[in-house]
């Protein structure tokens, strides 16, 4: 694998390795004449380092030439590697308000995150005997992510990324607070996870952050499919033209994914069942972690959609079924 591309004279593509399915995240590089942008620089590993060392010194660049680091989301393999990179560059790291709450409550003091999330899959059944190797599993990512940075909160609005003004427009669904970044005049837009060509984002639940984030997402889809986009630059796999077409794709694989586990509830199941109804029981903990976290997902919009409801709980096993 190829892991620099230089697309433009301005863009160039850097594939950051993951120790998952996925393989590899996309950072992007943007010159400017003060310096260089880099997007989401990935996830801390010992290979993530080893790249970017071999990357600057390919490209020319020293690390004082870097002068901020920009994050779409705060999800570790787009995150993970801010603190390291400020700390080699004093760089300025931008992250929206909300992904930034999020980050004090996945990574900081005790990970509240933690203990919110393994009560909420306990309470929609998952099963106890699991519970261990799921705590060891989310508690793993802190060093993923560590050191941490100093961040700079990044608000909706004008951003220059390089010498170019892009527009800041946040995107729920796959990350409360998600931003994406778009140049109206080139037509060209850096969309993290938000929209990305041939695999769907993950949607999931997550106590104390988003109501209902699929909900969320699809009005999302729809507002940000209305963009005139030439070319895409994603955080997973290629960049890509049909940015428009593949939005509404994603809404229209959501809908057939709503009919499908709203078919399954013909009798009351918990959500771990029907998730497993859904994606099989060949997942390892960190498929079946997203896996459950968007099932529920789903269930809560068929929920505020009518179209399911919750049984009277069974010490504390919130199970459906339909209208």
């Amino acid at each position: 694998m190829n892991a620099i591309t230089i697309h433009t004279d301005e863009i160039t593509q850097v594939k950051v390795p993951l120790p998952f399915p996925l393989r590899w995240v996309n950072a992007y590089v943007i010159r400017g004449s003060k310096g260089y942008t880099v997007i989401d620089p990935g996830l801390h590993t010992p290979e993530a380092e080893a790249l970017w060392e071999q990357t600057l010194q390919e490209l020319g660049i020293d690390w004082t030439h870097i002068e901020q680091i920009v994050l779409t989301h705060h999800h570790p393999d787009h995150y993970g590697m801010a603190g390291w990179f400020q700390a080699r560059t004093g760089a300025p790291v931008l992250l929206s308000e909300t992904g930034y709450a999020q980050v004090g409550l996945l990574w900081g003091e005790q990970q509240p995150m933690s203990a919110l999330l393994l009560d909420l899959f306990a309470r929609h059944g998952y099963p106890a005997d699991g519970m261990a190797a799921m705590t060891s599993h989310m508690s793993d990512f802190v060093a993923l992510v560590s050191p941490q940075p100093q961040v700079t909160l990044l608000r909706e609005g004008p951003v220059r990324l390089g010498d170019r003004v892009y527009e800041a427009i946040e995107t729920p669904g796959h990350a409360a607070g998600h931003l994406v970044f778009y140049d109206a005049e080139a037509r060209v837009v850096f969309c993290g996870d938000h929209v990305l060509p041939q695999i769907s984002p993950n949607v999931s639940f997550l106590p104390q952050v988003e109501e209902n984030p699929l909900g969320a997402y699809l009005d999302s889809l729809a507002e940000i499919g209305k963009l005139d986009v030439a070319m895409a630059y994603p955080g997973h796999r290629e960049p890509w033209a049909g940015f428009s077409a593949r939005a509404a794709e994603l809404v229209r694989h959501h809908h057939e994914r709503l009919a499908l586990m709203e078919g399954q509830l013909s009798a009351p199941l918990s959500a771990y069942e029907v998730c497993r109804a859904t994606f099989g029981d060949r997942l390892s903990m960190h498929q079946m972690r997203f896996a459950l976290s968007e099932t529920i997902a789903h269930l809560i919009l068929l929920e505020a959609q009518g179209r399911i409801r919750q049984v009277e709980p069974a010490a504390g096993l919130i199970r459906y079924t339909r209208v």
